[in-house]
Parts: C-alpha cells; structure tokens; sequence
C-alpha cells in the first residue's frame, strides 16, 4: 500500500507561525510534525509516500528530501500557488498511488493510530477512521453502524483525517479544487464508506495554542520522546 501525507494548506488558524515556515514543519517534541508521520508509516511497513505541496512548498523539500533519513520514498505532488483543497489534492496525486487502495493522512493531526491495521473491504469505496470528538468539534462528523459510516441519528464522531480509499472514490471528478466532503456523502449514500473508531491517542493542530500544549507534553522532563513512540 502506498500513502499520501496531505501538506499543502495554508495554515491560517496557526498564523504567524506558518507565515514563513509550513504548518508540516512545526516542532512537535523536537520533531517537524510531518516527521512524526513519515516515521509513523515506515514503522507500518509503508515507504512510498506522496506528499503534496503548495504553501512554501519549498521548504518541506528542502527540509525532508527524498525521505531516506525517515525510512520512505517521497513522491511531491506540486499543486502550484493554490492549493487544491482536500479532494482536489488526492485527485492530482492518483497517478503516483497506484491502482489500488492508498492510505491518506493529514498532515495536521497528531496520532498513534497504528497505519498498519487499517483495511478496507472489497466493496467499500473508502474506510475511514474516527475518533472520539474534541472540545473545539463537540458535534462530531458521523455516526458509524456496523462498521459502516453514516449520517444519522446516533452518537457522532469525527473524522480523524485518516482513512484508506480506493481510487474509484474519484470516479467522474476533474482536475482542479474541489472538496472531500461531497464524495464522503455519495459513499454513504451508496453503502459503501466502511469506518472504525480509534479511542487512542489524537489531536488536531489547528492552533498555536493546542500545538505549543502538546510540544509542552512531548517535551517535558523525564519523556523526551513522548507519549507515542
């Protein structure tokens, strides 16, 4: 299985932090939250690993190379000045993944989801992994009924940001910036958006508040490593 870090936004909400330097590249625990990632999916057993790019795209090139140093094979997905939003940027990637089921991460998520146990049935379009919602999401994303993923009266969840998708998932989209969200609802419609929840560790980045919080947490004394290996 091959992956695709997502690494293009902007960072608006982590400004002026990522006003010169990507949001992939914030330190967490002394290390580029994307490092986190890439090593996270070497461990998995996953080295070809496509990231895309637009916001100083430059410099997470610059920083990570061809990916050796963490144990996997960079492929760039350049998306130009503009980012191409979450759909948009998987659709320009499909070429460098494969004719089969691809991993997607976020790169602005913090985990110890285990990459390596996320599968997919042979007739779901997509599997996604939720989490437990946070206090800035308390209204969740999804209900989620006997492994399938709904929008329905339930308990809700959110969407972790990662997720294994086969690349029917993008039949009859065309290039350019377009959202994740529209085909999430058309698997669901048709049955096909398998889901698990992950109750393990998770943080969405969104802030320089939560991001120097968990670099605090990561770095205090006595566990320089942190709480995921």
């Amino acid at each position: 299985m091959k992956a695709i870090v997502l690494a293009a936004g902007r960072g608006e909400r982590m400004r002026p932090l990522t006003d010169t330097l990507p949001k992939p590249l914030l330190p967490i625990g002394g290390r580029a939250l994307i490092v986190w990632h890439l090593e996270a999916l070497a461990r998995a057993g996953i080295h070809d690993v496509v990231v895309n790019l637009s916001w100083l795209g430059d410099r997470l090139r610059e920083a990570l190379d061809d990916g050796a140093a963490h144990g996997v094979r960079i492929t760039w997905s350049d998306e130009g000045p503009i980012a191409l939003e979450t759909g948009g940027g998987i659709f320009r990637a499909l070429p460098h993944l494969g004719p089969g089921p691809f991993l997607v991460v976020n790169g602005d998520i913090w985990t110890d989801i285990d990459f390596a146990t996320i599968g997919i049935g042979d007739a779901a379009l997509a599997r996604l992994v939720l989490v437990p919602n946070p206090p800035h999401h308390p209204l969740g994303d999804f209900t989620l009924h006997d492994g399938l993923v709904r929008e329905a009266e339930g308990p809700r969840h959110t969407y972790s940001g990662v997720g294994v998708y086969r690349p029917e998932f993008f039949e009859g989209c065309a290039a350019g910036r377009f959202r994740l969200l529209p085909l999430l609802r058309r698997a669901i419609a048709a049955g096909r958006l398998e889901g698990r929840l992950h109750s393990g560790e998770w943080q969405d980045i969104g802030t320089p508040e939560r991001l120097a919080a968990l670099d605090a947490a990561m770095t205090k004394p006595g566990d320089p490593a942190g709480a995921i290996a």
